[in-house]
């Protein structure tokens, strides 16, 4: 395969995160060389899908069957829909949708089943929707393990696979050049960073699976999405440190088109990793449903108060609109051990590690573990015996006088008097959702239940500041239903594919305006899926 530098394959994937991974098994299956190129350490094969929770949307499974959720294709199409909000030119993104909601049992669900990959049995309920149907039903499965224990089992099967000796996989390799002959793509050329020395790839078929472009701020900011307003300042990423949009502009070079660039789904509760791997590395929360949030003055954001599990792209939306373009919420301990965990494998270590009991504790007593780290390491977090001091520790962090501790206090007052009227006379939209929430067991078991905030019993009181953490492009690299890449005149780009979040996750903008999470990972495997085969030639099973 090598001489000097110059390698051949049957086919090549730029990208050794999950969808390169599923593509690779794929052409492997199909008994076709493969080579494997990723700019990362060897340390992080499998890429940012690792450090995920791990959740999958998912319709039809028997998961969902067991805890008696009625949930058809047909169902989560129209929310899907609902959802994204397509306009009429987005014919790529809107087919690619159909196809997950009507495929995602047999090409993600069984599909993992058969590589080891088990789901917890509680199935949970995020991105319902605000002010149009969401998730209609539960459909986020957790892989057991997180995303840490997904990837693990896909690496196993691909490096112990019965034609394993038809990979190459190579770290530290970054592409920056696709050659093109007559039309078609050939192969490509980079640098070896490693041992500083140029290679070349002459293969019959490249697939692009690099990622998006929410590891640059830069880049995301240059593609905002225009009716937000000026994206903030400060804000953090989430994403991997080289989806940077650099193998975008070398698809189009090629001769490909982009798509939906502007559209990008990022998380509204970001907090400065402790301990950074990257530049501007974020840790994404999954914010309290009983803690107030508020903006830089101290103000509670409303009139319709923010709350998770709805719609993220609302509370982002909102978020950027307030002074200085960050948050705060405002809890006490006890909601911080029963509510708040973080979206990733990093943090949620009972999932991560598979303790079957130690995840029982937490949902039954809280996880005081996790507040307790986060407390002991976040810069972004302080605490105090009163509203009036929290204000002041508050405004001492941030380096100015934004709090104005009345302010501050009359909110948390008037939210905790509502409490206390009971349910029949609350007149507080935050409070009407909590016990919506409540009403299904996965969120019952992880919200308070009349909770006020300045409440002694629960002290201390705690602040978390939060800025816009930047996570997936929803846009990306058009292609077909084959993963070929699609020129801005609709023909095909020979040789070339994409997959995962580099072609929008399908199509070039599969979701659209918002996701119903779970779709990256899912549409990670299924893109990849589909590129692998069809690079190998191997005839579409649907």
């Amino acid at each position: 395969m090598l001489q000097n530098n110059k390698y051949h394959t049957d086919t090549v994937i730029v990208g050794a995160g999950l969808a390169g991974i599923c593509a690779a098994i794929e052409l492997l299956d199909a008994g076709k060389r493969v080579l494997l190129l990723d700019r990362d350490k060897p340390e992080e094969f499998g890429g940012l899908a690792r450090w995920s929770f791990g959740g999958i949307c998912m319709v039809g499974t028997p998961e969902q069957k067991r805890m008696g959720i009625r949930d058809s294709p047909d169902l989560a199409f129209r929310d899907w829909c609902s959802f994204a909000e397509f306009e009429k030119s987005a014919v790529w993104p809107r087919k690619w949708a159909e196809f997950y909601t009507n495929h995602s049992l047999e090409w993600i669900y069984h599909w993992l089943k058969k590589r080891g990959v088990s789901f917890l049995a509680m199935v949970n309920w995020p991105e319902r929707g605000l002010f149009q149907p969401g998730n209609s039903v539960p459909r986020w499965h957790i892989a057991w393990g997180t995303g840490d224990g997904l990837m693990k089992a896909l690496i196993a099967g691909l490096e112990g696979h019965r034609n394993s000796a038809l990979l190459t996989v190579l770290f530290n390799h970054r592409v920056n050049g696709l050659s093109v002959q007559n039309g078609r793509v050939t192969g490509c050329s980079g640098i070896d960073e490693k041992n500083r020395s140029e290679f070349e790839v002459s293969s019959g078929n490249v697939i692009v699976a690099a990622g998006g472009i929410c590891g640059d701020l830069d880049v995301v900011r240059k593609n905002w999405y225009k009716p937000w307003g000026k994206p903030p300042e400060k804000m953090l990423t989430g994403s991997h440190q080289y989806a940077n949009g650099e193998v975008h502009e070398l698809v189009k070079e090629a001769g490909g088109n982009l798509t939906h660039m502007e559209k990008q789904f990022h998380y509204a509760a970001g907090i400065h990793h402790p301990n950074p791997r990257k530049p501007n590395h974020g840790l994404s929360l999954i914010p309290p449903k009983t803690a107030l949030w508020v903006n830089a003055h101290g103000d509670r954001i409303g009139p319709l108060p923010l709350i998770t599990a709805y719609d993220t792209r609302y509370l982002v939306e909102q978020i950027t609109r307030q002074p200085g373009g960050y948050s705060w919420q405002v809890l006490n301990y006890k909601i911080m051990k029963r509510e708040l965990a973080v979206s990733g494998s990093e943090y949620m270590t009972a999932f991560r590690d598979k303790k079957k009991l130690k995840i029982a504790h937490t949902l039954l007593f809280g996880n005081r573990e996790l507040a307790d780290r986060l407390l002991g390491e976040s810069s972004d977090i302080v605490t105090a015996g009163s509203v009036r001091e929290l204000a002041g520790k508050m405004n001492d962090l941030q380096g100015d006088q934004s709090v104005n501790a009345d302010r501050l206090e009359m909110g948390v007052r008037e939210f905790d008097e509502n409490i206390a009227r009971g349910r029949k006379f609350r007149n507080d939209d935050q409070l009407r959702r909590i016990d919506h929430l409540r009403q299904f067991a996965g969120d019952r078991l992880r919200t308070c239940i009349n909770q006020k905030i300045d409440d002694t019993k629960a002290y201390p009181l705690v602040a978390i500041r939060e800025f816009i953490l930047a996570r997936k492009s929803l846009g990306g690299i058009q292609t077909d239903l084959q993963s070929q890449v699609l020129s801005e005149s609709g023909s095909t780009v020979g040789g070339l594919y994409a997959a995962g979040e580099a072609a929008g996750f399908g199509g070039g903008g599969i979701h659209g305006l918002r996701s119903l999470e779970g779709t990256f990972l899912g549409g990670c495997i299924l893109t990849g899926r589909i590129a692998g085969r069809a690079a190998a030639g191997r005839e579409p099973e649907w």
